[in-house]
């Protein structure tokens, strides 16, 4: 994927521009892949907590869920703000003090005693410094460094985060289960940090700061700081949600977020569990779903670049709805083949609207598209907070989770047709009409 391609000989200004052989975008791209990794750690801990904290404290499992969601939709709400603070402030500053506070948050989970610490340090600190590293981070970084390629590179940044999963949740799972979860915590913490010198000395906020155009494109000045940070987000926010897409983009991936981070990667484990089966073989299937996340991903971001995202959209919620219906009738005490085909079917379609819905919002929203998409992930968080609370409640007022697997198979059917009745950009539309 090295590039060779021509670009301007000299800047604006008359500076030559550097010609390397392999364009300066793709080691930006890795910095970001590995420091997603490296945060992901903190995003495979709280299906493995709810057993744990459950069984040392006595706390129910709808108030370690609600912990769980106020993370989640801090997560989702951060987003967008720290787009617009990667646009004032730099993409470094802002993701060295997000991955600084992540760090401190799981540390001061290992001395908590009471509930609210744990809504205080896990909720609100690591929710707040996972939402600035949250994919409008892959947004942001993509949109200034790719013209060329962009659906691939969203692609594979997304599908970071299902690699940092296959790295951690083995851990992790190994950790709580023979050394209790105050471990598990502390290497959250670790390996956030041991991210932030390479985000400080390797990552580049605009090709402009080394003199190169971007990857497929043209050169361009590096645009001034953005002042008004907060009140661009939310100025953003007001003109978008006049437009229909913004709504529809939003509902779909607040389903979108309901099914996978809400639903599937906080309640499966102790939904396995309580058919029997092992927290590391439970938290073993979530890796593997892992694995092939991050094939489904890459896939997805190469269709976006040839295929119409709308059709993309509905297939996957579509195939994911079908899959969510069948899990029920598959949880066992161990595992079995037709559970194996779930995993790897799961798992291809995981986070395979992300590519997609990224373009969708390129399209609409043109300049501003990475903050809509920082609002459009924040309805993605809040249907993931809704559900991880809401899953807490069901098992423990009905003693079990099919009701919640259900409810979100129906949820998914109605996230592909809304998918199909986005519009193309018409007047409202700030970018050029796309696929």
């Amino acid at each position: 994927m090295a590039q060779t391609t021509e670009t301007p000989a000299r800047t604006p200004a008359g500076r030559p521009l550097r010609t390397p052989r392999v364009h300066r975008a793709w080691f930006v791209a890795a910095v970001t892949f590995v420091t997603i990794i490296g945060a992901a750690a903190f995003a495979s801990l709280p299906g493995l907590l709810i057993e744990p904290l459950h069984e040392e404290f006595h706390w129910s499992r709808g108030t370690i869920g609600f912990a769980v969601s106020v993370n989640l939709a801090l997560y989702g709400l951060t987003a967008p703000f720290a787009a617009a603070l990667m646009d004032r402030f730099g993409i470094r500053r802002v993701v060295a003090v997000a991955l600084s506070v992540i760090a401190l948050g799981s540390l001061l989970t290992v001395w908590m005693t009471a509930a609210w610490q744990l809504m205080l340090y896990w909720g609100v600190l690591v929710g707040l410094g996972s939402g600035s590293m949250a994919l409008a981070f892959a947004a942001t970084v993509t949109n200034r460094w790719f013209v060329a390629r962009r659906g691939l590179v969203t692609g594979i940044l997304t599908a970071a985060g299902a690699s940092g999963q296959l790295i951690f949740l083995p851990l992790l799972s190994w950790l709580v289960e023979h050394h209790g979860w105050r471990p598990a915590a502390v290497t959250v913490a670790l390996a956030a940090l041991t991210v932030v010198p390479f985000v400080w000395l390797l990552l580049r906020d605009h090709p402009a700061d080394v003199r190169l155009a971007p990857y497929g494109g043209e050169y361009a000045d590096k645009p001034a700081p953005v002042t008004g940070a907060a009140r661009r987000a939310v100025t953003v926010l007001f003109r978008a949600a006049r437009t229909g897409p913004f709504w529809l983009l939003a509902g779909s991936f607040a389903i979108c977020g309901a099914s996978t981070n809400g639903l599937v990667k906080t309640h499966f484990v102790p939904a396995a569990h309580d058919h029997g089966m092992p927290v590391t073989a439970a938290a073993g299937l979530l890796a593997v779903i892992g694995v092939f996340d991050v094939v489904g991903t890459i896939a997805s971001g190469w269709f976006t670049d040839r295929f119409s995202p709308r059709r993309l959209l509905a297939v996957y919620y579509a195939l994911r709805g079908v899959s969510l219906l069948f899990l029920p009738m598959l949880l066992a005490p161990s595992v079995h083949p037709p559970m194996l085909f779930f995993i790897v079917f799961y798992g291809l379609d995981w986070v395979a609207t992300v590519p997609p819905t990224i373009a969708l919002c390129r399209e609409h929203y043109g300049e501003d598209s990475a903050i809509v998409f920082g609002w459009v992930l924040a309805s993605h968080q809040v249907g993931a907070a809704a559900v991880a609370f809401a899953g807490g409640v069901a098992r423990d007022v009905f003693g079990t989770y099919d009701v919640v697997w259900y409810a979100s198979g129906a949820l998914c059917a109605a996230a592909a047709l809304m998918a199909l009745v986005i519009s193309r950009p018409r007047t409202e539309a700030v970018a050029p009409a796309g696929a």
